[in-house]
């Protein structure tokens, strides 16, 4: 059965993009997978309800995510409520500062939202994306396989 994953990204400058097709280039290496790349902003409650996995990608900005992340956790949030959604996710987050802020803003709509952490949280800086880019595809990749195998 073909697992069905989704990566859900906010992007003004490039960098958030870039760790998305990266992390897309890593799950497309497992066998049995379909992956959809999304901005925040065009993703719907029907694609999470799609989803075996979410990958969440989001800038931070200003000690969060960015505000179209937040948007799309707005618009889905109530959607998804009674309809089962228990999906894992992981989470990526491209910064200049340290990301913490993002996570821990993120985890708190994750908890409430019913996404189940499946890996560490990835935070690359800015200044060393194109260095840091194979870890991306690493946690893709990784990701995938444990959806697969029903690890996470």
């Amino acid at each position: 059965m073909t697992k069905q994953f989704l990566i859900i990204y906010h992007s003004m400058k490039g960098h958030n993009l870039r760790l998305a097709e990266a992390c897309q280039a890593g799950i497309l290496k497992e066998q049995g997978v379909e992956v959809s790349l999304k901005k925040a902003l065009d993703t719907n409650i029907d694609d999470v309800l799609r989803a075996d996995g979410i990958i969440l990608v989001t800038p931070e900005y200003f000690g969060n995510m960015s505000g179209l992340m937040k948007d799309f956790f707005d618009r889905t949030y109530y959607p998804a409520k009674g309809k089962g959604v228990n999906v894992p996710y992981c989470l990526m987050v491209c910064c200049e500062n340290d990301g913490s802020g993002t996570v821990r803003n993120i985890e708190n709509f994750t908890g409430s939202y019913t996404m189940r952490k499946a890996l560490d949280n990835l935070i690359i800086y800015e200044v060393n994306l194109d260095a840091e880019l194979s870890k991306a595809e690493e946690m893709g990749q990784t990701f995938a396989a444990g959806v697969s195998m029903g690890i996470f």
